[in-house]
């Protein structure tokens, strides 16, 4: 198989089938392979049965407990998810998937915020405009073996810093700042992430290509193992290919799986990737 193709078949046990989408049920697919083999896990799993996704289910305490096995020590999870409204109340399952996380033992690194800057109108209902969902990122021990953290022009540039250090509980100040300290050119990015919905023709929810590339810049390194066990439309893996990095793919649909071979064949592949 060459590398601007996917493939559609499940893998051996106990190998790594790298830069494939492999069509199938992702649990069954993640136990053939080897534990520990994964840097960095970018998906975005069905939210509570808004859509039928072709009427295929799926187990969330499976993908859970394959996740947290295939997660290389360090090894980082973003799990971008949200909740339907269900007679004026949301149902919550984005935290208690979090903290499932937690219970077979990740840690809760950081819950950040994708908010939609083109979210979709919705006024036939007495609250306000929704526009965000949650990035839940874990971390299979602590610190993740990876960050690089991406950073921003600074707005108050050159100007004197205001805040003099974090208080402590006896209201002194924690890892203080020189009093002629400056603000600087670049801030690292705060943990909320303005960016477009994404858009791809034969999906109902495709995942936005900047925030796919964005965790994965921010989380794994050339030549690292990035896995979507909801693979889609394919865009964590094109954008895991864009970036340098090794990529695996699961869907269950096998027209979602077309669309990712399309995509992917249309990709031209980054001249420093073997």
């Amino acid at each position: 198989m060459t590398k601007d193709a996917a493939a559609m078949s499940a893998p051996s046990a106990g190998s790594l089938p790298l830069d494939q989408i492999i069509c199938g049920d992702n649990c069954e697919v993640m136990r053939q392979m080897p534990s520990e083999s994964i840097d960095l896990v970018v998906t975005s799993p069905p939210y509570d049965d808004l859509r039928t996704y072709g009427g295929h289910s799926w187990d969330f305490y499976g993908v859970a407990w394959n996740l947290k096995r295939l997660l290389k020590p360090g090894g980082v999870i973003v799990w971008n998810v949200s909740d339907a409204t269900i007679r004026g109340s949301e149902t919550g399952s984005s935290m208690r998937q979090a903290l499932h996380f937690q219970d077979v033992g990740l840690g809760l690194h950081d819950t950040m915020i994708w908010q939609k800057s083109r979210p979709t109108p919705q006024e036939q209902h007495p609250r306000y405009q929704p526009s965000w969902e949650y990035m839940v990122v874990l971390c299979k021990g602590y610190p993740p073996k990876t960050f690089n953290g991406i950073r921003e022009p600074s707005v108050h540039a050159g100007k004197p810093v205001r805040i003099k250090g974090h208080r402590k509980k006896d209201d002194s100040f924690r890892h203080p700042v020189p009093k002629d300290a400056v603000i600087g050119r670049t801030r690292l990015r705060r943990n909320v992430w303005s960016i477009a919905n994404g858009g791809v023709d034969g999906h109902p929810a495709a995942f936005p290509e900047a925030l796919a590339r964005d965790h994965i810049l921010s989380w794994s390194n050339p030549g690292d193992v990035v896995l979507d066990p909801f693979s889609g439309s394919g865009t964590t893996a094109k954008m895991a290919r864009e970036t340098g990095r090794r990529f695996i793919g699961i869907e269950v649909n096998p027209e979602y799986v077309e669309i990712s071979r399309k995509r992917l064949a249309q990709q031209a592949l980054p001249m420093d990737v073997a």
